[in-house]
């Protein structure tokens, strides 16, 4: 899935809130300049063809704050005990944070 995305996704250990529908267990799985996913321990009401505001918590090491993203969600995939979201960025508020920590998961792939 990812081998064939226009941008690269970068995995990441932000945290991730979604308010009313996601608390604060959830990680972003991966993320690009044109989408993310979320993985979330639990069973979710996020419906595909919704928007939604997403709250990012990028990692300490990051030194960055956090950002919101609203993402259009495209699929969901649940299991029994937890659930993947795959997101596209419709927009973002502070993009110059955002595009920061892209550039620092890039930057962070390519050094190791």
């Amino acid at each position: 899935m990812l081998e064939n995305r226009k941008n690269p996704r970068y995995k990441s250990f932000a945290q991730v809130r979604i308010p009313k529908f996601l608390g604060s267990e959830n990680i972003l799985k991966d993320i690009s300049i044109t989408g993310f996913c979320i993985e979330c321990t639990v069973i979710t009401e996020i419906q595909p063809g919704n928007q939604y505001q997403v709250e990012v918590i990028p990692e300490i090491a990051s030194n960055l704050g956090s950002f919101e993203l609203t993402g259009e969600c495209k699929w969901v995939q649940s299991s029994s005990d937890s659930s993947e979201i795959g997101f596209s960025v419709t927009a973002s508020p502070k993009g110059k944070l955002f595009q920061r920590y892209v550039d620092y998961l890039a930057y962070r792939n390519s050094s190791t």
